[in-house]
């Protein structure tokens, strides 16, 4: 009997570390019943995960459900009973993604059984799903709840690293040479850690809730290493925030470098029309039909008109570097 296309795989944890795939729809309802732990993926994007959750999972309250199946959501905690609700998100690594649209994993768990929901895939429950295929994975909910999150937190590094490597290539292009293509890529880096930093710096303080919560099967093994997760995810928040403030200094030394370059334009500009102008004026003078021009009918008058032109220039350059304007 095939599973329904919303199962995307179950497993029954062995405390030996054997997991045993589930693949009848009847049996995986009954492992999410019994005492032995089971672990059920779903995808909410095939339809009759709500009713089948709903026959099969009847334990879990309306609440609960519509926070695990609705469309948007946002990094959240919510205990009930001895089991918690936590939504998460990891980067989006999937083929031609943009890592900062962030993939969230919904969950239900308890000690007796875990179920997921995704709507897109995500790479950290692939890497369990993988460690479970050969015959490694957790063993019990807390080294799952463990496994996962750090899974999750560790393959946003990556993007990090990247994200800061981009920030000082940009940084060095508009030290050597700035450019004003440069401003769409700051506004692009900041655009990117404004949308990374609002999922990851919740997902702190709900690993921080979690690691101090009244869970009964969370012991002191694994809440030191959800620890480890909220110091990893700190870091990341405080390097977002060091990304965000440098990308305004860049954009800021850019500003400042493309205006020194116009201002350095403008006055040589300035500088060539304070010398043109009292030339202009001069043959505008010797360039009006009346009589009596003076020079007029002499071979040499023109030529001796370009030499003094010269001459004044050159005088108005001396007198510029008297002024200290050059």
């Amino acid at each position: 009997m095939s599973l329904p296309d919303f199962i995307v795989f179950s497993y029954e944890f062995d405390v030996k570390g054997k997991n045993v795939p589930l693949t009848d729809e009847k049996v995986i309802a009954q492992k999410l019943e019994d005492k032995a732990l089971a672990w059920v993926h779903l995808d909410a994007t095939q339809p009759g995960v709500r009713e089948w959750l709903g026959e099969h999972v009847d334990y879990l309250d309306d609440l609960v459900l519509d926070a695990l199946l609705a469309e948007e959501t946002r990094p959240r905690l919510m205990e009930h009973k001895d089991g918690a609700l936590l939504i998460l998100r990891g980067v989006n690594l999937n083929e031609d993604a943009k890592p900062e649209d962030m993939i969230s994993i919904r969950m239900w768990i308890d000690s007796q059984r875990i179920i997921t929901i995704r709507r897109r895939k995500l790479r950290a429950v692939q890497d369990i799903h993988q460690q479970m295929e050969t015959g490694g994975g957790p063993k019990n909910a807390a080294d799952f709840l463990v496994s996962l999150t750090t899974r999750l937190f560790q393959r946003m590094e990556p993007t990090l690293v990247d994200l800061d490597q981009h920030a000082d290539d940009i940084e060095e292009r508009v030290l050597d040479n700035p450019d004003t293509s440069e401003r769409q890529e700051i506004v692009d880096i900041r655009k990117q850690t404004i949308e990374l930093r609002r999922y990851i710096a919740p997902q702190k303080d709900i690993i921080s809730y979690l690691r101090t919560s009244n869970i009964r099967w969370l012991d002191e093994k694994h809440r030191r290493q959800l620890q480890e997760n909220q110091d990893r995810l700190t870091r990341y928040v405080e390097e977002l925030d060091a990304i965000r403030e440098r990308s305004q200094i860049i954009k800021d030394e850019l500003a400042n470098a493309l205006a020194d370059r116009m201002n350095k334009n403008m006055y040589v500009l300035s500088i060539i029309a304070a010398i043109f102008l009292p030339l202009g004026f001069l043959t505008g003078l010797l360039g009006i039909n009346v009589g009596g021009m003076p020079g007029a009918e002499y071979d040499l008058a023109f030529w001796i008109v370009c030499g003094l032109c010269v001459a004044f220039s050159a005088l108005l350059l001396w007198i510029f570097r008297l002024l200290k304007w050059l």
